[in-house]
Formats: C-alpha cells, sequence, structure tokens
C-alpha cells in the first residue's frame, strides 16, 4: 500500500478481535538495529575489560529503550498513518546515526551519539503529545514520559562534555532515567503517576514484536561467526571446527527461546489481571535475553581468531557471561510465561558457573564447545518440560 494511500489512516490504532498486526514499518524500523546491534557487540571486542563492558551496557540500555519505546508507540498508534511513519523514518535516520557513532561515543562521537539519541527520544514523545486530543487516556502518560526524556536527556547532552569516566557516570544515570521511571509510573511534580493497569496492550504484538528483535539479535552471532570465517587466512581444521560450534550455539539460543511457545506467551499477557505491567516486564527480560546474545557474538569473534588459544580474564569472562546473561533472562521469561520453575536454565547456570572456574586452563574451542552443549542441553530440556506441562 503505497504512502499516498495512508494519509487518510487513523493515527490511533485499532485492535481486530483483540489482535494489533506488526506491520512492514515496524518490520523496516527493525532493520536499523542489525546495524545498531553489530557496532554495539564490535565496540565490546575491541575493548573488553570492566571499563568496556560498562560503557557496552550503557550503550546497550540506550539502544533497547529507544526500541522499547517505540514498540509501545506502535502498539497504541498506528505506523501505517502518514505522521506516524514519518517519525519512525525519522527515529530510523537518528537511530543510524547512533549506531555510526556508537563505537567512539566515548570519545570523539559523545556529542554526536546524545543529540542524535535526545532528539529521538524526546521527539517521538512530544510528536505523540502533540498529536493526541486534550480527552484521550494517554495524553497524560506522554506528557510525564516526556517529561522523563527531557530529564534523562539533560544528563545526555551534560555528559558528552566531559571526561570519558564522568560521562558514563553521567550516562548511567541518563538511562537509568528512562529505565527505572516506568516502575514508578512516570512521577513527576504536578503531573502525578501513570497505572500500569491503564496500559492497554496487545499481548499478541508485543510477543511477536520481542520475538523479531530476538531473531535480529542472533543475525549478529552469524554475522560475527561468518565474518570471522571471511577474514580467515586459512580454514584449518581449529577454525571450522570452531565455526561449527558457534553455529550450534546460535541454534541453541534459537531453540531455548523459540522454544517457550508463542501461544504461552500471549495468553500470559492477555489473561493477566495488570496486562501493562507485565508487558513492561517483558521488555525488561528482553533486556537481558538479548544482551546476553550480544556478548555471546563477541565469544564467538574471541573463539574464531585464535581457537586453540587458552583463554584468561576478560576473554574468558565474555565467553561465559554470555550465556549467563541469556540463561538468566530465558530463566525469567520462562517462570513469567510458564508459571513453571526454570529448573533447566538453573542446571545450567550453576554449569557455567564451574564452567568460569575451571575456563583457565581451558583452550577457547573447549569452552564453547562444552558451553554449545550445555546450551543445546538446556534447550533440550525446556522443551520437554514445556511438553510435559511441568
Amino acid at each position: 500500500m503505497g504512502f499516498q494511500n495512508q494519509i487518510g489512516r487513523p493515527f490511533i490504532r485499532k485492535s481486530e478481535n483483540g489482535h494489533v498486526e506488526v506491520t512492514t514499518e515496524e518490520l523496516f524500523f527493525d532493520l536499523i538495529y542489525v546495524f545498531l546491534v553489530t557496532q554495539i557487540s564490535h565496540g565490546l571486542l575491541h575493548q573488553l575489560g570492566w571499563t568496556g563492558f560498562l560503557q557496552t551496557l550503557v550503550l546497550w540500555f540506550a539502544a533497547w529503550l529507544g526500541w522499547q519505546y517505540t514498540g509501545w508507540v506502535t502498539n497504541w498508534f498506528d505506523p501505517r498513518s502518514a505522521s506516524l511513519r514519518c517519525v519512525l523514518f525519522a527515529s530510523m535516520a537518528l537511530a543510524l546515526l547512533c549506531g555510526a557513532a556508537a563505537p567512539e561515543a566515548f570519545g570523539v562521537r559523545g556529542l554526536d551519539f546524545a543529540i542524535c539519541y535526545t532528539v529521538m527520544q524526546v521527539g517521538r514523545s512530544a510528536f505523540v503529545v502533540a498529536k493526541l486530543p486534550e480527552n484521550h487516556a494517554l495524553l497524560p502518560n506522554y506528557k510525564r514520559i516526556l517529561g522523563w526524556n527531557v530529564i534523562s536527556g539533560v544528563f545526555w547532552i551534560a555528559g558528552a562534555f566531559c571526561s570519558p569516566d564522568e560521562r558514563l557516570v553521567l550516562w548511567g544515570a541518563a538511562v537509568l532515567c528512562e529505565y527505572v521511571s516506568p516502575m514508578f509510573g512516570f512521577w513527576l511534580p504536578f503531573l502525578g503517576r501513570s497505572h500500569t493497569s491503564d496500559w492497554t496492550i496487545s499481548g499478541s504484538h508485543l510477543v511477536e514484536r520481542c520475538q523479531l528483535f530476538v531473531m535480529v539479535a542472533l543475525g549478529e552471532t552469524i554475522m560475527a561467526s561468518g565474518l570471522s570465517m571471511a577474514r580467515a587466512e586459512l580454514w584449518t581444521t581449529p577454525v571450522l571446527l570452531g565455526f561449527f560450534i558457534s553455529f550450534l550455539c546460535t541454534i541453541a539460543m534459537w531453540w531455548l527461546y523459540f522454544g517457550t511457545s508463542t501461544k504461552q506467551a500471549e495468553h500470559a499477557i492477555t489473561h493477566s489481571s495488570d496486562a501493562g505491567r507485565l508487558g513492561a516486564y517483558f521488555h525488561y527480560i528482553h533486556a537481558i535475553l538479548i544482551a546476553g546474545i550480544i556478548v555471546t557474538a563477541v565469544g564467538m569473534d574471541i573463539l574464531l581468531e585464535n581457537p586453540l588459544e587458552v583463554v584468561s580474564g576478560p576473554a574468558l569472562l565474555a565467553m561465559v557471561l554470555g550465556p549467563v546473561l541469556y540463561l538468566s533472562g530465558s530463566g525469567i521469561y520462562h517462570r513469567i510465561v510458564t508459571s513453571s520453575w526454570p529448573i533447566f536454565q538453573l542446571i545450567g547456570l550453576a554449569c557455567f558457573s564451574l564452567l568460569f572456574l575451571l575456563g583457565q586452563s581451558l583452550s577457547a574451542l573447549t569452552l564453547a564447545g562444552i558451553g554449545t552443549l550445555l546450551l543445546l542441553g538446556v534447550a533440550w530440556g525446556v522443551e520437554r518440560q514445556n511438553k510435559a506441562g511441568i
């Protein structure tokens, strides 16, 4: 359907039998995040260490918040309307610039990143506030969101003029403003607070959007493996084994996530007494899940760079931390969706803790091989658990 045909579409989104479909505009928006996730993971790869981990964490939360707030907007308002479609396109351009600036965000590109990110967040909320009629139930909510976006933006811009260490503190505060404020209803003086019970959402839309983003993130692990093979001078046996293991690792993460039924996830949100709160939890959980995928992609790069080298320090941490984050997010997701205890994820976490202690004497190939077998075992166990209805 062409652009001209969308001019007359209503701004407020209407569901059909409780279902809100994912549009091509939303899928197009997600394409930007292929690049952004890649940039963030590559930044961590070249800055392994505690400072690098913390900087990557801040940048990842910023990227996720940009996607998350857009996801809520397109859940409530129709991205096929001409005005919102233009806002989405503008957000895409700004997110693309954020991705381009990300590797040097704590260096010479700090102000570029801060301005693009702040304009994207503030601009989107300001647009919704300007567009909604005075009597609409979501208008007070978006006024509060806009207020917190502006507060966060002050920290982003101020941090851009500071040293890297001070920037990390101020940008960390900026992320907390946007990440924590929904937990207390975006409360602000004179504006009051929002209540999650008022956040009417489509469970099917939220679940599908999150699933699509997981697929985008898993694409980064595929790219990490493929690009490492493209850079390799010789495809020796250890390199090919490393590629095979990294590919199996991606399959294991896909299996573990999609082994939990879409219908179960939709049912959990739709039949919740507070669907808005559960929807917010879903976004928090996926921030952990996808952070695990990003760090795992870094681990794959380390593996394929020198498969037979014994790993230690930050490299060892990255190779174990990725699966640990992923299993942690998967366990919480499983518990919320199925109301059953994530037994296999907990066993997997215990095994990875032991693997970290023993990893100082293992090659990258051996470490990754054991870790991938653990993930495959957990995925198999979770699928069996779901089928048995435990």
